[in-house]
């Protein structure tokens, strides 16, 4: 594997003196993308929110500061990122702020816990997809709603060759696995020149 695929592959699981560099590269270049994908939730104060695949914790930042009185949850597979983003929380970690180690396929919190639950990025990642949408839909509230923000990346790019486990998902097909998993009022926005985001909502 070659130093820009060994750097890249860091994506899906941070490790070591190169997964730190990539959670700091994370944490800065995915700021435009969170931000505008955030704007399309309606996010309201003092709501539970969960991010999947919370990296080094910047996107749990912005839930903070877009809901008062809030509780954000991040959960990662990584242990380099589920340190960074304590460390980047540190100041209300255990407070508003909660970051555990584990996998989108099996959520360890109850069911109807959520009024938000985010992923920036990661679905690339996760395992057995369906298994994963059906626990998040498991642990949302009614009304509760899943975005899901990423680059719309061809299947066959430069980025799936170069990072290893990679798996694309066209934003219409994500749209239709969420339907599946039993998401409602399921919309795909677009934003030039290549940011999408996929919402859907717990009936």
């Amino acid at each position: 594997m070659g130093l820009l695929s060994k750097l890249f592959t860091n994506c899906a699981h941070p490790k070591g003196r190169m997964g730190k560099l990539m959670l700091q590269f994370m944490n800065t270049c995915h700021a435009p993308l969170t931000n505008w994908g955030l704007d399309l939730v309606n996010i309201e104060d003092r709501w539970t929110m969960l991010d999947i695949g919370c990296g080094g914790g910047a996107t749990i930042k912005r839930l903070l500061k877009r809901s008062k009185d809030s509780h954000v949850y991040g959960i990662d597979i990584s242990e380099e990122s589920v340190a960074k983003a304590r460390k980047v929380n540190a100041d209300v970690l255990d407070k508003q702020v909660f970051v555990v180690q584990g996998t989108a396929d099996k959520l360890p919190y109850n069911d109807e816990h959520f009024n938000l639950v985010t992923a920036v990025e990661t679905v690339y990642f996760w395992q057995d997809l369906p298994k994963c949408f059906n626990e998040v839909h498991r642990v949302l509230k009614k009304g509760g709603r899943f975005a899901i923000m990423l680059e719309v990346v061809e299947t066959d790019s430069k980025w799936t060759n170069v990072v290893d486990g990679m798996v694309v998902y066209p934003p219409e097909e994500l749209k239709s696995m969420l339907e599946d998993a039993g998401f409602v009022d399921t919309e795909v926005h677009y934003k030039k020149p290549s940011y999408a985001t996929i919402i859907g909502t717990k009936n």
